[in-house]
């Protein structure tokens, strides 16, 4: 026989005063949507990345492209191909925690030289509890 079980929620906290969603972030350019490239990669969830991390590791224009061959097609899938390659590294037992993962990139800025980056990946529910997945600096929430 099933029993159901009845589970306490928590106090009313009152009215929410403001929400953000994540369309609005996508929209408002505080997310990209890489979600079509991410699919190409193997992701089969929504991915976006903060702005952040498009600035300083996809980002690139003609003026970068004198000094290093580079476009921002090949710089984004690096980004989200090694997102999906730590991910399938990961092991079962990491739970819910995000994901820092390490890429290898050439600045924008500087002396050119490659340099490591680590980034963080973050899975949790989108705007209507759809499973997304978000892309951030370390130091990003």
């Amino acid at each position: 026989m099933l029993g159901v079980q009845q589970v306490e929620t928590e106090p009313d906290c009152g009215a929410v005063i403001s929400v953000y969603t994540r369309a609005q972030a996508i929209e408002d350019g505080v997310l990209v949507d890489v979600s079509e490239v991410a699919r190409e990669a193997g992701f089969k969830v929504p991915v976006a990345v903060t702005n952040a991390v498009w600035e300083d590791c996809c980002e690139w224009d003609e003026n970068d492209a004198k000094r290093h061959y580079q476009d921002v097609s090949g710089r984004l899938w690096d980004v989200v191909s090694l997102a999906f390659w730590a991910i399938r590294r990961m092991p079962e037992s990491a739970g819910s925690e995000p994901l820092f993962y390490r890429i290898s990139r050439i600045p924008r800025v500087g002396r050119g030289r490659k340099r490591n980056v680590i980034l963080k990946l973050h899975s949790g529910p989108g705007d209507q509890g759809e499973h997304v997945i978000t892309i951030m600096q370390p130091d990003e929430d």
